[in-house]
């Protein structure tokens, strides 16, 4: 009887539940450092990082081009880079912390990993483009809601300006967006989102505005991967 009593002393149960939440946190930290990893894998393996000059969609210059369209050539490297967003996404929905039904991506880069998301989530996943005059909008006769609950999906994140545009649009026609998925985080530190990110990888690559470029300074010709069109280029 002494040694059960010895087994139930003050404090022991809290003891034991702190550190079981310890080692949940550290697994939960180990699996998703992990899960990065694979993705930067899966990139590498499709070639998808790129070195070199470029010009990006958001007017900026970069030394580090992230073209997910090679990633997205083939449909289980695509899936399986994703699959852990979808998983964080879905544990959100299930606790209450995120709540939407519809996944929206802006064309191009955003179409397919929003399907993919979609498919993963059980949920309609469509997209917005740019109109004749360069705006982005919701067109094909696609439908939001009054204050539907909108996942927006890119596949690189820079500047957050094309998640910006299409959170625009999607307001106009009613829409609530609450969060945010992309393949590649590569904001470089300081450069906030509006809303909660969900990235598979975080990636921080230089990049600067065209004046002060240092590959222009060399005199380094840049290409322009992208599909926006710009101004001159």
């Amino acid at each position: 009887m002494a040694f059960a009593a010895e087994a139930r002393q003050p404090g022991s149960g809290i003891a034991a539940r702190n550190c079981g939440k310890r080692v949940r946190k550290l697994r939960t930290r180990q699996h998703k450092e992990t899960s990065v990893q694979r993705s930067i894998e899966l990139l590498k393996e499709s070639q998808a990082m790129l070195e070199g000059h470029f010009l990006l969609s958001s007017g900026r210059h970069s030394d580090r081009y992230f073209q997910c369209a090679r990633l997205l050539e083939y449909p289980d490297r695509a899936e399986e880079a994703l699959m852990k967003v979808g998983a964080r996404l879905r544990d959100a929905l299930s606790s209450g912390e995120l709540s939407f039904d519809l996944v929206v991506g802006p064309a191009m880069g955003g179409i397919l990993p929003a399907w993919i998301l979609g498919r993963s989530l059980g949920l309609p996943a469509i997209f917005t483009e740019r109109d004749e005059a360069g705006k982005m909008s919701l067109r094909r006769g696609f439908e939001i809601r009054q204050g539907q609950g909108i996942l927006i999906v890119e596949d690189v994140i820079t500047t957050g300006k094309s998640s910006g545009e299409c959170a625009e649009a999607l307001r106009a026609a009613g829409g609530h967006v609450v969060a945010l998925a992309c393949i590649v985080d590569r904001r470089a530190e300081g450069i906030p989102v509006e809303w909660p990110l969900y990235a598979a990888a975080t990636l921080p690559a230089s990049s600067w505005d065209a004046a002060e470029c240092p590959l222009c300074a060399r005199g380094e010709a840049f290409v322009k991967p992208g599909s926006r069109k710009m101004p001159g280029v």
